[in-house]
């Protein structure tokens, strides 16, 4: 089981203290939880209420805590985007079960989530999709301490230890980066407690897997120092970290007009992030005040996203040959090819599906324009 982009604790976490490890650790504990309940609770009949000011109410569920990948929808809240779209948008943070979960079930209208993981929770036989996707390149990163001079490529990585919460999909990627280096891909693993990054200061582990834009920036600002790689650079095939908005499917079908008036207003909170980085973190502080953030942090947070392109080519999103909030299916569907080849992949009842899912099935871009 596992899920990428791992759900937070939900009580408040500066930036010190967040990592990828807590992430995975919830991460794990919502799939278990899923492979009971699923299947069996399908998606619930709700209606969405009416405000006394004539709107529509809507719920957004946060997938972990706030952090850069969510601002899009505070910079929406915060700049009235919602309001002028008929929508009074209530963001919760996440369900014990998981966002995707919470979205499958009708409890909650809309989340962030990334194509990687609706993939593996339609295995399972929830009925989500991605509806826009925010994020288009890969931003894990898997590191080492910088002080760990036996380590300075994927190869050094056979015969050490991996800090981890035992994901398949972890294991995958970071055997698939060893083998292209050179190396055999074999490694020890050691469950982490809270914090990847103690895990390795402590000496129990050799590396672990972080985020570019959230702990690369913590690393860089706080410490400890890393050195890290990337899949892309070592033969891990298409886009890992879709990261983007999801809806059910019974909500896309009942209702469209609500999909659209979210998608497009959350869309445009995104954009106003990517051309004025620093101002929505400063959004992103002030409306998520129990998190905690520090507004240097958030704002190096959002100049690594600008400068990394990660959310696309400002360029053509400008000239208009590129569209906002696009689903990269196709490097979605060769990161699925590539996990099921792993078997990575299992069902509801927790046997292993050697069939990927169908990218182009669990993605639309219809609400974006």
């Amino acid at each position: 089981m596992f899920i990428r982009r791992i759900h937070h604790i939900r009580h408040s976490i500066s930036p010190q203290r967040t990592h990828g490890a807590v992430r995975r650790l919830l991460a794990l504990l919502s799939a278990i939880a899923m492979t009971a309940t699923v299947a069996a609770c399908g998606q619930a009949n709700t209606t969405n209420a009416t405000g006394t000011d004539g709107t529509t109410k809507v719920t957004f569920m946060l997938s972990w805590a706030p952090d850069t990948n969510h601002i899009g929808v505070y910079v929406a809240k915060n700049k009235g985007y919602f309001k002028q779209a008929g929508l009074d948008v209530d963001i919760v943070a996440v369900a014990q079960a998981g966002a995707e979960q919470a979205v499958n079930n009708g409890q909650a209208d809309f989340a962030l989530s990334n194509l990687t993981n609706v993939g593996v929770y339609a295995v399972k036989g929830a009925k989500i999709k991605q509806v826009m996707q925010v994020q288009q390149k890969p931003s894990a990163i898997w590191c080492a301490l910088a002080s760990n001079t036996s380590i300075t490529r994927p190869k050094d990585l056979d015969g050490k230890t991996f800090a981890t919460f035992g994901s398949s999909e972890s294991d995958a990627v970071v055997r698939r980066m060893i083998q292209t280096d050179g190396g055999k891909g074999e490694f020890d693993k050691v469950t982490v407690g809270t914090s990847t990054f103690q895990t390795l200061s402590s000496g129990k582990a050799d590396f672990g897997g972080f985020y570019a834009t959230w702990e690369g920036v913590q690393a860089s600002m706080y410490g400890p120092k890393l050195n890290c790689f990337t899949e892309p650079d070592y033969g891990v095939p298409g886009n890992a970290d879709t990261i983007g908005i999801i809806t059910n499917d019974k909500t896309i079908s009942t209702n469209p007009t609500l999909v659209r008036k979210f998608v497009q207003a959350a869309k445009k909170g995104y954009e106003y992030a990517y051309s004025h980085p620093n101002d929505a973190a400063s959004i992103l502080v002030k409306e998520a005040p129990d998190a905690n953030l520090k507004p240097a942090f958030v704002k190096r947070s959002m100049k690594t996203i600008v400068d990394g392109n990660y959310w696309g080519d400002p360029a053509k999103i400008k000239d208009g040959s590129f569209t906002f909030g696009t689903n990269d299916v196709k490097g979605a569907q060769e990161y699925f090819d590539f996990l099921a080849k792993e078997d990575a992949y299992t069902d509801s009842h927790g046997t292993v599906v050697h069939n990927a899912p169908k990218a182009r099935d669990l993605a639309t871009d219809e609400f974006l324009k």
